[in-house]
């Protein structure tokens, strides 16, 4: 993998509050009851039951993540195929599933996923900001659905705490933004 790559992801775990804590919420007894009888057609589920997700619920699981994706939601994901994921460069895929890369893994995934719901009947040119806090740009051109030109191949898989959009490639995070001092020259005067 890529340094650039490994310090953007660093930088974004450590800046931004991804998914929450989940020991710190962890539902009682009765609510997590709750939870699973909604299971049946939660994301996770919904995910599973495509067909064409197992490498992203094999990430979402290595990630610890289950439990935020079984809960309450609403979530809009954008979530990569399994060929999307396979288009990777070669090793990255298991050096993110490496339990010592859990939290830049659980990073990755956080760029796919909205807080909300929003259907393609909703959807035109515009931004949504993801649970990290970063834009994503998702288009329309002539019918066809892009989110950070990764382009949806399957929209609208209806799940209980949210929605599903496929996508055909894996969503980067965003450089960190610089800071406009920085961007100086060294001999530059202060002001």
């Amino acid at each position: 993998m890529n340094t650039m790559m490994l310090a953007a992801l660093t930088t974004l775990v450590i800046s931004t509050g991804l998914f929450h804590d989940a020991k710190a919420e962890h539902p009682k007894n009765t609510e997590h009851q709750a939870q699973e009888s909604h299971a049946a057609n939660d994301l996770v589920a919904v995910a599973t039951g495509a067909g064409h997700f197992s490498t992203l619920i094999t990430a979402i699981t290595a990630a610890g993540l289950l439990d935020e994706l079984h809960g309450k939601g609403p979530y809009t994901i954008f979530a990569p195929t399994d060929e999307a994921f396979a288009k990777l460069p070669a090793g990255t895929l298991e050096n993110l599933l490496e339990p010592a890369n859990k939290a830049m893994l659980a990073g990755l995934l956080a760029n796919h996923v909205v807080p909300g719901i929003i259907e393609t009947a909703e959807m035109k040119t515009m931004k949504a900001v993801n649970i990290s806090g970063q834009d994503l740009v998702i288009q329309i051109v002539d019918g066809v659905v892009t989110v950070n030109n990764a382009r949806v191949v399957q929209a609208d898989l209806i799940a209980s705490n949210g929605v599903i959009h496929a996508i055909d490639a894996v969503i980067a995070p965003s450089p960190p933004a610089h800071d406009a001092a920085s961007e100086k020259p060294k001999d530059h005067p202060a002001h």
